[in-house]
C-alpha cells in the first residue's frame, strides 16, 4: 500500500523514529533548562534506568515525522527537517516552562542550517544567498523590533533567545519562508497575548514567552504551500478585500 507514492512501512518506521526520538528529546529538555550537558554518562546511569515516558511528547514528534515524510518525500528537505523539528519543539517547550530559549539549542539549530545551506548551495548559489538573507532578515527583524521596544517600553520587549532562533530559522528556510514565520509569530502573538489577557490568565505586566508563537509559524510555513499561505495572510490584513 503507497501513500502519496510512498510506501506504507516507510511511514511506520518514521513514525518509531520520531517516537525514539520524541524520548530523548524529553530529557534534553530536562537537561537543557538546567544548561547541564544533554548527553553523557547521566543519560545511561540515570535516565535510561528509570525513563518515564512523555506519551503527548513522543506521539506529537512521531506525528510531525510522518507529515514530513508525506510532505517532502525522500530528498534532502526530509533529512533536515527530521533533524530540525525535535530542536524547535525543545525550544517551544523550554521556553513556554522556563522563559529561556537555550544558547546550545539555538546554535545547534544554526549549525544545522550551515551544514545544509552548503549543501544547498553546491547545487544551487540562488539558494545559498537566499538562505543568508533569511538569517539577516530572521535575525535583523527581530533585533529591531527587541531594541525598539526596549527604548518605548524600558524593557525587554521580546528575548534575545528569540533574535538568535529566527536568525537560525532563516538560515534553514531562507528569506520569503523566514519573512512569512515572523509575520504569522506576530500575528499569533497578538491574538493570544489579547485573549490572555482579557480572559485573565496574564496580568499586563506578565511576560509572555514569544518562542512558541515562533515554532507554530515554523510548521505552518513548513506545512502550508506558500500560495495558500501568502493568499490567507493577505486575506487576514486587507480584512477581506484581497482577491486574486
Amino acid at each position: 500500500m503507497y501513500i502519496n507514492d510512498i510506501h506504507i512501512l516507510y511511514y511506520f518506521f518514521i513514525g518509531l523514529l520520531g517516537l525514539a526520538v520524541g524520548q530523548v528529546v524529553n530529557w534534553a529538555n530536562i537537561r537543557l533548562e538546567n544548561h547541564e550537558k544533554v548527553f553523557g554518562k547521566e543519560f545511561f546511569s540515570t535516565y535510561l534506568p528509570h525513563m518515564k515516558v512523555n506519551f503527548s511528547l513522543i506521539f506529537s514528534i512521531a506525528i510531525l515525522y510522518i507529515f514530513i515524510l508525506y510532505f517532502f518525500g525522500f530528498q534532502i528537505k526530509l533529512i533536515e527537517f527530521l533533524i530540525l523539528t525535535p530542536l524547535i519543539i525543545s525550544a517551544l517547550i523550554i521556553d513556554y516552562r522556563k522563559q529561556i530559549i537555550p544558547n546550545r539549542l539555538t546554535l545547534t539549530i544554526f549549525e544545522v542550517g550551515i551544514i545544509f545551506t552548503f549543501i544547498a548551495g553546491m547545487s544551487d548559489i540562488n539558494v545559498f544567498w537566499d538562505r543568508l538573507l533569511g538569517l539577516i532578515a530572521g535575525g535583523g527583524i527581530f533585533l529591531i523590533i527587541t531594541l525598539i521596544g526596549g527604548l518605548i517600553a524600558g524593557k525587554e520587549a521580546m528575548g534575545f533567545g528569540d533574535v538568535k532562533l529566527m536568525g537560525a530559522l532563516g538560515l534553514i528556510f531562507g528569506l520569503t519562508s523566514t519573512i512569512m514565520i515572523s509575520v504569522i509569530s506576530f500575528l499569533l502573538g497578538a491574538i493570544i497575548s489579547v485573549f490572555l489577557l482579557a480572559t485573565k490568565k496574564k496580568k499586563s505586566n506578565e511576560y509572555i514567552p514569544f518562542g512558541p508563537f515562533i515554532v507554530i509559524a515554523t510548521f505552518l510555513v513548513m506545512f502550508v504551500p506558500h500560495n495558500l499561505m501568502l493568499f490567507i495572510l493577505l486575506k487576514i490584513f486587507t480584512l477581506g478585500t484581497f482577491k486574486i
